[in-house]
């Protein structure tokens, strides 16, 4: 979908069509109590500033000072995508879900020509929810979701493997799927600057700069191959939950308190879809974004809320808050279908389990 949160939201505000307006946090970072969030999506001509996801909106601001700004609404966001979603299931039922806002679709069995396909589900999408999408058409799945972007907003791109050195190869290597900042930098600083550049050297070379598995997937990407299948059924490994102040917390028991919120959260998530863990973990985010990871394992599988929020609590004694803190979040990993009558092996905590590492990023 074609800058899916802020299309949901001019649906609702036309009159903000044609302007630069930034989907992120809680709203207006003039306003202080909102300033700290992040941009989740822009529309096109707020991207012609420079913004992007993920940057601070704060920096949103800064770099256009006449943007709208509009908190995310995922109440309004998740009917939306349920019903694109659906017509790309009426046209193949060989379909992927790979998040809120884009979809995989095997339409090799179709008698359909492929851009007949493509056209006609556009149309589809358009009439139903009023939002444009952008469809790639490719033999994998890796260069499909590479060609979705070729032609962006309300395009079809078709990529046959002819087409990698001409279409691919001169793209920046951060467009490739799979190569994040730090493996960019790294690349980059080796003259390794596009897709091509990344296609050429020997993956002897690569595996010794970015590690060996790594090194094979992005080789392999950057040459156009892909062997994963269009899953049509994938089990969660993790749910989390995170927030950031409006100001930075030197409390503790404040910071508790936001720990607690988010485990109820998760527990109310895991029970309405079946799924316990056997792991919690924590994030804390000091206001200098040095952040630090606490996580403590069960002897079993566990939804119950108040066992997750002790062992959020014991991680958190685990932490020095030494600095006020900017951002909490609470993470259950190691998922699996919940026993009918609850999981009972999990409500004993393992007192020898959990990594006792910070983990510092920013």
């Amino acid at each position: 979908m074609d800058a899916f949160f802020a299309s949901v939201e001019l649906l609702r505000r036309p009159d903000l069509r044609g302007a630069p307006v930034v989907i992120g946090g809680r709203g207006d970072p003039r306003e202080a109590r909102h300033a700290r969030g992040v941009v989740a999506t822009a529309t096109y001509e707020a991207r012609a500033f420079g913004i992007c996801s993920g940057m601070p909106l704060r920096e949103a601001l800064r770099r256009c000072p006449r943007a709208h700004f509009l908190p995310v609404d995922f109440s309004a966001y998740t009917p939306v995508s349920a019903r694109f979603k659906q017509l790309m299931r009426e046209c193949s039922p060989v379909f992927e879900d790979r998040g809120i806002d884009e979809a995989y679709l095997d339409i090799t069995d179709l008698e359909q020509p492929s851009l007949e396909i493509a056209e006609g589900l556009k149309t589809a999408i358009r009439a139903a929810t009023g939002l444009t999408c952008s469809v790639g058409i490719a033999p994998n799945k890796l260069l499909a979701k590479m060609a979705s972007e070729l032609d962006k907003p309300d395009g079809i791109s078709i990529l046959i493997e002819a087409d990698i050195e001409r279409r691919i190869w001169p793209l920046p290597v951060r467009s490739l799927p799979g190569v994040g900042p730090r493996t960019g930098e790294r690349l980059q600083a080796q003259a390794v600057a596009t897709v091509g550049d990344l296609a050429a050297v020997s993956l002897p070379w690569l595996a010794q700069l970015i590690g060996p598995s790594h090194a094979a997937w992005l080789h392999a990407a950057a040459n156009g191959h892909d062997v994963r299948p269009v899953v049509t059924e994938r089990e969660p490994r993790s749910r989390s939950a995170e927030r950031t102040f409006a100001e930075d917390v030197a409390d503790r028991r404040e910071v508790a308190r936001r720990l607690g919120a988010l485990c109820i959260e998760l527990a109310g998530e895991l029970a309405a879809e079946g799924y316990a863990g056997r792991t919690v973990g924590i994030k804390l985010r000091f206001s200098d974004f040095v952040t630090c990871t606490r996580d403590l394992s069960f002897a079993g599988w566990t939804a119950d809320v108040r066992t997750l929020r002790r062992a959020a609590f014991e991680c958190l004694k685990r932490i020095d808050l030494d600095r006020p803190v900017r951002l909490v979040g609470v993470r259950v990993s190691e998922l699996r279908r919940a026993e009918p009558a609850g999981d009972a092996a999990g409500q004993s905590m393992a007192a020898a389990g959990g990594n006792q590492e910070l983990d510092f990023g920013s």
